[in-house]
């Protein structure tokens, strides 16, 4: 679908395709979800586009809120709330479940249903759980409804690093040692699950890091240097996820590329590279947003080096059947071998993020990419494609 497929009277200039950026959500990312959207919203071009900015509460409850961006930034080391930006605190955003129709409507208590008018396409900038893991792509393809970014699978893929990991193994990406305990297993048997734990050091040595399987944004994630962490790790990312992966740390640099998709198919950035933080034992949450850690943009690599992460960038968006945009996160081992940790199917989106960084230094500024994913997803219809 395009801009010029957009149903319109005969009577009346062309209508301006209509955006709903949805944010915030009920997993742990909510507040990085809303800065992101604060960054969005400030980007898009209101001469070509109308926009509906819908949060969703951390219980779940879809509401109209202001279309603010300067409420939507961290203060104080605070990350903002969808509850703060509310225009009710019982009214609720109902999306279409007709792929006949995409009017929005909008209810409270007491009061007669108000229809908002159709929305064209979703701009989901939701990260994490019940946004980014395909469950609201599911719902938008149920109401045939266009939206950014992955399909179902591949934001499934992309949420549960378990799974991501056979992907790219299945396609021939190298991954880093690692294991899964399931939350069956840890119910069933806590001392055998440990114990695949304690294994993995034994064969790979300390430290280890301990994650949420399906979690973003470096929370609930735990570098542990012994035994003696182990089991304040564990409970530290099931408190975020009942499914956990422990990897072996792998010695090497952190690099980043991103994936963005244009008409011809999709295309790399220049890489960046993560560097140690002065401050934080690796790269987590307080460092990737709290403290602002400056990436390098273009990560210092060889041409060689930038054309096999380019690469390898494009062959995990594709393995995993991704749309519109991935970051894709590798270790440049001692050896000089690529090894891919993880994508991102709805990277961080601020200005300081460094997928926007990427971009910008490969030539596409950040309005600019926000308008081409729009873009991709006019032309991109729902279903099975």
């Amino acid at each position: 679908m395009s801009t010029e497929n957009l149903p319109q009277s005969p009577d009346q200039p062309p209508r301006k395709p209509r955006v709903a950026v949805v944010f915030g959500g009920r997993s742990s990312e909510h507040g990085i979800s809303m800065v992101t959207a604060g960054a969005v919203l400030r980007a898009i071009d209101r001469t070509r586009y109308d926009v509906l900015p819908i949060g969703i509460t951390r219980g779940g409850r879809w509401v109209l809120t202001a279309d603010d961006p300067e409420r939507m930034a961290i203060t104080d080391r605070r990350t903002p709330e969808v509850d703060d930006l509310a225009e009710s605190s019982e009214g609720g955003v109902v999306l279409p479940v007709d792929p006949a129709s995409r009017e929005v409507v909008y209810s409270e208590p007491g009061s007669v249903p108000k229809a908002l008018g159709d929305v064209d396409v979703v701009f989901p900038v939701l990260h994490g759980p019940y946004g980014e893991d395909g469950t609201l792509q599911g719902l938008l393809e149920l109401s045939g409804t266009p939206y950014v970014g992955s399909g179902v699978l591949a934001s499934a893929v992309g949420q549960d690093k378990e799974y991501m990991k056979r992907v790219f193994t299945s396609f021939g990406l190298k991954v880093g040692p690692y294991v899964v305990i399931r939350p069956r297993e840890w119910e069933r048997d806590e001392s055998a699950a440990r114990k695949k734990i304690v294994d993995l050091a034994a064969e790979h040595g300390w430290p280890l890091f301990v994650k949420p399987a399906r979690a973003g944004s470096s929370i609930g994630i735990t570098k542990v240097e012994d035994p003696a962490g182990l089991d304040e790790a564990i409970a530290e990312a099931q408190r975020h996820d009942p499914k956990i992966l422990v990897e072996a740390a792998l010695r090497g640099r952190e690099i980043e590329c991103g994936v963005l998709e244009y008409e011809d198919g999709p295309r790399a950035s220049v890489p960046a590279e993560i560097p140690p933080p002065d401050a934080h034992a690796y790269y987590d949450f307080e460092a990737k947003y709290i403290d602002s850690t400056p990436g390098i943009v273009p990560a210092p690599l060889t041409p060689e080096e930038t054309a096999e992460v380019q690469r390898l960038a494009v062959d995990a968006f594709e393995a995993a059947s991704c749309e519109g945009l991935v970051r894709a996160d590798f270790f440049l081992t001692e050896d000089g071998e690529f090894v891919i940790n993880e994508i991102n199917t709805m990277p961080g989106f601020t200005p300081i993020s460094m997928y926007p960084q990427m971009w910008q230094a490969s030539g596409v500024g950040y309005a600019d990419l926000v308008d081409r994913l729009i873009q991709a997803a006019l032309r991109r219809s729902t279903g099975l494609r």
